[in-house]
C-alpha cells in the first residue's frame, strides 16, 4: 500500500494483531501504547493514517486527537469499545475521519483504512491552487503573492484553506468559527473570526482596504472571490 500506519492502542494483543495483519496488506506499522506516546510518534513519523483508542491509560483518546487536530491533517480512525451514539458522535466532532467499535471484523477496518486514505489522497491531488496573483501550495503550506511569499501563521493558513475550499460561497461566521476554532469556546458575539480576517488581508490583498479575495457579506460573514 505504500502507507505508513501509527496504531495507538494499550490492549498490546489487539495492537500486535492488527500491525501482523497490516503488515501483510503492505503498511509500514508502528504502535504506541499511551497517549503521550502516539502523540510523540505522530510528530516525529508523520504517518499517513492513526488508528486511535478511545480509551487510553493516560490521555483520553478524544485529547489525543484534539491536540493531533491542532497541528495536523492526518486521517484518524478511532477504535472503540464504546457503542453508545453520543461517543461516536463526539469521536467525529473532535476530528476523527472515521469510526469502528470493538469488537470488530479486519476486513471491515481494513476497507475503511483504504477508504479513508483514498479520500485523503484526493483531498490532496491538487496540491497547488492558484486564482489571478495568488497561489497556495497545500503541500508545504506556503502562499505566495506576485510571486513573493505570505508568511502565515498556522490559524491564518486554515483560514485561507476554508475560504478557498469554498469558492464563491457565503460563509458566515459561525461556521467559519465551527470550523477553525473548533475547540475554543467563542462566544457568537466574540470579533476573533473579524480579527482573523483583518490580519489575512494585511497578508494577501493588494489593497486590504477595498479587498478582491475575502469579500465582507454584510450581517452574514465571508466570501472568497475566485472569479
Amino acid at each position: 500500500m505504500d502507507a505508513t500506519l501509527l496504531i495507538v492502542d494499550d490492549d498490546k494483543d489487539i495492537v500486535q494483531i492488527l500491525k501482523a495483519n497490516l503488515e501483510l496488506d503492505g503498511y509500514r506499522v508502528f504502535c504506541a501504547y499511551d497517549g503521550r506516546s502516539g502523540l510523540q510518534m505522530a510528530r516525529e513519523y508523520r504517518p499517513d493514517l492513526i488508528i486511535l483508542d478511545l480509551a487510553l491509560p493516560d490521555i483520553d483518546g478524544i485529547l489525543v486527537c484534539q491536540r493531533l487536530r491542532r497541528e495536523t491533517d492526518i486521517p484518524i480512525v478511532m477504535l472503540t469499545a464504546r457503542e453508545g451514539i453520543s461517543d461516536r458522535v463526539l469521536g467525529l466532532e473532535c476530528g476523527a475521519d472515521d469510526y469502528i467499535v470493538k469488537p470488530f471484523n479486519f476486513l471491515e477496518l481494513s476497507a475503511r483504512i483504504k477508504a479513508v486514505l483514498r479520500r485523503a489522497k484526493k483531498a490532496t491531488t491538487r496540491d497547488l491552487y492558484e486564482v489571478k496573483d495568488l497561489a497556495i501550495n497545500f503541500r508545504t503550506r506556503t502562499v505566495t503573492v506576485k510571486g513573493r511569499e505570505a508568511k502565515l501563521t498556522k490559524t491564518e493558513f486554515e483560514l485561507l484553506g476554508l475560504f478557498v475550499s469554498h469558492p464563491n460561497e457565503v460563509l458566515s461566521r459561525k461556521f467559519i468559527r465551527d470550523q477553525i476554532w473548533r475547540d475554543s469556546q467563542l462566544y457568537r458575539w466574540s470579533r476573533t473570526v473579524d480579527v482573523y480576517v483583518q490580519r489575512l488581508r494585511k497578508k494577501i490583498e493588494p489593497d486590504p482596504e477595498n479587498p478582491q479575495y475575502i469579500l465582507t457579506v454584510t450581517g452574514v460573514g465571508y466570501k472568497f472571490n475566485a472569479l
